[in-house]
């Protein structure tokens, strides 16, 4: 395996595997272009050096073949206007067609060739190694810089890079600094190492929390799913979300945590709504003793204060999940809270990470994703990396 940085690129055709599955809207804008931004600095760099740039992506997920809807075609506007007016910018109709093969064999230093969505055909899901050949004839060097599907053993993530000799594949630089911030995490993390888990479920949960249990000092779990773990107490959770199959999980995990020294915080008050609504009544409780119908949406004002103290003395931190239903403002000022304290700690010398969904949804909501020392943008491939799960798309560049 090459390093990116050090790799000139002259001359060469650079096969790079990008995320570009963005949100578009019915007139086929783009609503959220993170992700493409994201790989510009692989691509302008392998440009920069006097190589061209084949882009392979999937996109949506179409059931049966090319759909219009579908089409990378809607991403080429914005492509251009994201390099600029002097890097010529060409379309394929096609990943491995005669379109495909014509275009890459002809184009020119400078240039970038985007494939059509590798999803149009059955073989890139199910990681097939003709269709994956066939994708690596395209060009001479292969750059996996799509973190996001790094958990998919699919022809475009895994597959094809075994049509590369070792020193002709490599990790683009937001994959590498994806693996180097989730290696530290996971393998060199400063103590005392916080981890704070939020979201709806347990069952969603439980492997990265039991993989934590050897490594973090402090686990702060919010949102819908710490009301498995008080009503699994014995405590009154009204309406709150609970999963009653999971009950003796979460005393297992309490447990566990308990016999390797690591301190579980649960939020102790909670904002309560009468219903699951923007708009509802809201008032406030302890977590353990919420009244019949009414829902705990968020954490309350001991919960935020505590949590925001361990949060300042923590070295290293990892947030997956938020602490409430934070897309509605009645519900928002536990997420908003953690988000400025993790953004604080990482002023005061923390490394913090953000990935999940969710949770960048939240940094980028506040304001904060600058502040932060690193948001993660693969979450389910993040959340696999934690569990402890050997992950294809990485696998197969450092084998």
């Amino acid at each position: 395996m090459s390093k990116f940085s050090d790799y000139n690129f002259k001359d060469q055709k650079a096969l790079v595997r990008v995320d570009f599955n963005v949100p578009l809207d019915d007139q086929f804008k783009i609503t959220d272009d993170n992700r493409m931004k994201a790989s510009m600095p692989s691509i302008q760099k392998i440009l920069k050096d006097g190589g061209s740039v084949i882009l392979m992506s999937h996109f949506g997920r179409p059931k049966d073949g090319p759909l219009d809807k579908y089409s990378l075609k809607h991403l080429v506007g914005h492509l251009q206007e994201l390099l600029g007016a002097g890097t010529k910018v060409l379309f394929a109709n096609d990943s491995i067609g005669d379109d495909a093969i014509n275009k890459s064999k002809n184009l020119k230093p400078g240039e970038v060739l985007l494939l059509e969505n590798l999803r149009f055909y059955k073989e890139e899901e199910k990681g097939d190694e003709g269709f994956a050949e066939k994708l690596g004839k395209l060009g001479d060097v292969y750059v996996n810089d799509a973190f996001g599907t790094a958990h998919r053993a699919h022809a475009s993530t895994a597959i094809v890079a075994k049509f590369f000799p070792a020193d002709k594949k490599m990790f683009g630089l937001l994959m590498e600094k994806e693996v180097e911030s989730a290696e530290r995490i996971l393998h060199k993390a400063e103590k005392p190492f916080l981890a704070i888990i939020g979201g709806a479920k347990v069952s969603d949960k439980i492997l990265i929390i039991e993989n934590l249990l050897d490594k973090a000092t402090d686990i702060i779990i919010g949102g819908g799913m710490a009301y498995t773990f008080f009503k699994a107490e014995g405590g009154k959770i009204g309406n709150s979300l609970c999963e009653e199959d999971r009950l003796d999980t979460a005393l297992d995990l309490i447990k566990k945590a308990e016999e390797k020294n690591v301190c579980i915080h649960l939020p102790a008050d909670s904002i309560i709504a009468d219903k699951f609504d923007a708009d509802a009544e809201v008032s406030g409780s302890l977590s353990n003793n919420i009244p019949d119908s009414w829902m705990g949406l968020d954490i309350g004002q001991m919960a935020t204060e505590s949590f925001c103290r361990v949060i300042s003395n923590s070295k290293t931190i990892l947030w997956n999940g938020p602490m409430g239903v934070f897309e509605w403002d009645k519900f928002q000022h536990g997420t908003k809270a953690i988000a400025l304290a993790i953004a604080d700690a990482t002023k005061n010398g923390a490394f913090s990470l953000v990935g999940g969904g969710d949770s960048v949804a939240a940094v980028n909501k506040f304001q904060l994703a600058d502040k932060v020392s690193f948001v993660s943008t693969g979450g389910g491939a993040m959340l696999e990396y934690f569990e402890g799960k050997v992950l294809p798309g990485i696998a197969a560049i450092q084998s």
